[in-house]
């Protein structure tokens, strides 16, 4: 049976340095709204948007030019009945090549189709990574201001 955790896939011409380390540029293209650390061994970070959305992560894993992985500490919604949605979640970032390209597989795992904010979970997590990250690995371009 295929696993129901969000995932997306990346595939760029760019190394697999120049992946990994717009990965761990969070500002770059997920939100200029993060503090704390985001690119080694238990660091620990805070995104906010407005107050829409905040979530705490740590980095339980991360080996450079192969793999990223993000814990969510903590994670609350103002659009959801259950505020704590996330909490527990690994989010990882696999970077392999494949045929000459660098590919990143997105996994967040535990973000399944019961959740209540998966619908809008799910697009925003694609844009950002389907646009921003790509943008950012392939043409050194931030995310916009939000």
């Amino acid at each position: 049976m295929a696993s129901k955790d969000f995932t997306t896939t990346i595939v760029v011409d760019q190394t697999p340095k120049e992946a990994f380390d717009a990965i761990n540029n969070v500002r770059g293209w997920w939100s200029e709204n993060i503090t704390g650390g985001t690119s080694k061994l238990n660091d620990e970070f805070v995104y906010s948007y407005s107050d829409v959305h905040r979530c705490k992560m740590r980095l339980i894993e991360v080996v450079p030019e192969k793999r990223i992985v993000w814990q969510v500490l903590e994670n609350s919604f103002n659009f959801t009945k259950d505020k704590s949605e996330w909490v527990g979640n690994t989010i990882s970032f696999d970077i392999s090549v494949v045929g000459g390209n660098t590919v990143i597989n997105f996994t967040q795992k535990g973000l399944v189709p019961a959740y209540e904010c998966y619908n809008i979970c799910n697009n925003a997590w694609t844009d950002y990574l389907q646009n921003s990250l790509r943008n950012l690995i392939t043409k050194g371009k931030p995310n916009q201001k939000e």
